[in-house]
């Protein structure tokens, strides 16, 4: 069974990150993804980049990821 640690491991492995935390139980997981890499895109395009990042593993060992995804700007806006 994946820990979030895991998970956080994988997505540290592709993608900078200025913030990251991950919950979950083992198959469900929510992650707060702070990135400069998420600059101009959209939510969906987000998204994308963090599943890149978890690759072969999103669809064989995380079976469920919910995300809030924020630039660093968006994150100093809501007190990060």
């Amino acid at each position: 069974m994946v820990t979030p640690e895991q998970v956080r491991e994988y997505i540290i492995n592709g993608l900078e990150c200025e913030k990251l935390e991950v919950v979950g139980d083992g198959e469900h997981f929510e992650a707060l993804v702070v990135s400069a890499a998420f600059i101009g895109k959209s939510r969906v395009q987000r998204h994308q980049t963090v599943y890149a990042a978890l690759g072969e593993r999103m669809r064989e060992e995380v079976h469920a990821l919910s995300m809030k995804t924020l630039t660093p700007e968006e994150w100093a806006a809501t007190g990060g």
